[in-house]
């Protein structure tokens, strides 16, 4: 596996109080980066659907490089709940940054996506040019439209102009700094409050959605991290490019792995009534091997070090769930 190292210039992270922001701001961190070569803005500061501002934004600060990791995110039920939020947030979020990345003289701009943008019934394991090959899940649409259109919208300025405007497309990610909201947030973070709080209290039972046979796929988001910074140094790096493990978990047998880690003892049931979402959801990752990078951390070696930092949030009072 290759060393890593910085990239050339300002890199301005998008989203840096999300968990994947997070992690990328701690890994350049980590690398060594200078505090007036990292540019982050709260969301109070810098409103990305508002495109003078996001125009006057990029004027002023001229970034050589940006990792786009801002978005509006959430599980199966917030997708389905709110999709012309999650579609016009996302659109124009992408839209803004691009085109005033561009405009400006951003060198490097690496649009983050999700593996929801492939079709609902895709080849398994997901390979990239199965992209608008056939109809999407249709629980998560809005929020997949509007990421195929942030890729689309960097591999046209790539080809028009000559812009090194890339995407990578993570599969399900999990780790610190995730949204554990009892009702919004993704399946991991859901399953971890939900043991968790069946411990606390004495429950002998835990209720899962659906028929528990669905199969996903779980990236650490600190290996994420390390991805991206991977593909910004990338001296022609691919269009859209996967960015996940390559294996998959059943959702029965990945509460049950969350249930041992939370010290659970008591019954697992499902709740046949809620939705399964995608049948099976498994990225091919061939091309960003063949680039020299490669997953680090093993699925229970990371479910265990996320449960521990729920634990320290919790205790500390600093727990996402919004």
């Amino acid at each position: 596996m290759t060393s890593q190292r910085l990239p050339n210039g300002r890199v301005y992270v998008a989203g840096h109080r999300g968990m994947v922001g997070a992690a990328v701001v701690r890994h350049l961190q980590e690398l060594g980066i200078d505090d007036g070569d990292l540019i982050t803005r709260d969301r109070s500061e810098l409103d990305l659907i508002r495109q003078s501002e996001v125009e006057s934004f990029f004027e002023s600060e001229r970034p050589d490089v940006v990792v786009f990791a801002a978005a509006k995110v959430g599980g199966i039920h917030a997708n389905d709940t709110y999709p012309a939020e999650f579609i016009y947030d996302n659109l124009m979020m992408a839209a803004n940054a691009i085109q005033s990345a561009h405009r400006f003289g951003t060198a490097r701009f690496l649009f983050l996506g999700s593996t929801c943008i492939y079709p609902r019934m895709a080849p398994q394991p997901m390979p990239e040019d199965c992209l608008l090959t056939g109809p999407l899940e249709s629980t998560n649409e809005a929020y997949a439209l509007a990421k195929i259109s942030g890729l689309k919208l960097c591999q046209h300025f790539r080809s028009q102009y000559g812009v090194t405007f890339h995407s990578a497309m993570p599969t399900n990610l999990y780790g610190p700094g995730d949204n554990y909201h009892p009702q919004n947030s993704h399946v991991m973070p859901a399953m971890i409050r939900r043991f968790h709080e069946a411990v606390r209290d004495g429950l002998d039972e835990v209720v899962i959605w659906g028929t528990g046979t669905p199969r996903r796929e779980f990236l650490h988001v600190d290996d994420l991290a390390r991805g991206l910074i991977h593909l910004v140094n990338l001296e022609d790096p691919p269009n859209l490019v996967n960015v996940g493990t390559g294996t998959d978990i059943s959702i029965r047998d990945l509460a049950s792995l969350i249930a041992e880690i939370t010290g659970f003892r008591g019954k697992i049931l499902q709740d046949l009534s809620k939705p399964d979402g995608t049948p099976v959801k498994r990225t091919n990752i061939d091309l960003i091997k063949s680039t020299g990078w490669q997953p680090r951390i093993d699925l229970e070696t990371g479910v265990r070090k996320t449960y521990e930092d729920f634990l320290r949030a919790s205790d500390s009072g600093a727990l996402r769930a919004v």
